[in-house]
């Protein structure tokens, strides 16, 4: 095997989107803003970060300005499994950031953060996951945080 593979080597298939992060000036007026629009609902906020729940989703956003760079503009992409990311983005010329997550950018400079499938509240329909040829389940983690919301199976 090269290195490039996962175990049965395939390639991770894109499952979803679990958030997207912008940056914004400043959270409490963003805050008011997407309020001022939508039915906001925080999954957690501090004073750099807000999290803005849609259902098993969500909207990340991070106080900042396009001046800071990439830091906090990203989208969180789900993956049946991530185990040969890491070697693949490199193989194909992207740069692996550091960091406890599997964030790499690409030859364009798109934040990319890998999430794998079981780790995440974010849920594919059955009859989609059937379709999609996959058969998927969540870790117990993510399992409780949906039924804290009532939305286990």
């Amino acid at each position: 095997m090269d290195g490039t593979a996962g175990a049965d080597g395939r390639k991770p298939r894109m499952i979803g989107i679990n958030h997207v992060a912008l940056e914004v000036g400043d959270i409490d007026a963003a805050l008011e803003f997407y309020g001022r629009i939508f039915d906001v609902t925080l999954r957690g906020r501090d004073e750099n970060n807000a999290f803005i729940d849609m259902g098993d989703q969500f909207l990340a956003l991070f106080r900042g300005s396009a001046h800071d760079g990439i830091e906090g503009r990203h989208f969180g992409l789900v993956v049946d499994d991530r185990s040969s990311v890491r070697a693949r983005v490199l193989a194909a010329g992207g740069k692996v950031l550091d960091g406890p997550f599997q964030d790499f950018l690409d030859p364009w400079g798109n934040r990319f953060e890998v999430i794998e499938y079981a780790n995440v509240q974010f849920t594919k329909a059955p009859q989609v996951l059937r379709g999609m040829g996959v058969a998927l389940d969540k870790n117990d983690k993510a399992r409780r945080e949906l039924a804290e919301k009532g939305m286990a199976e």
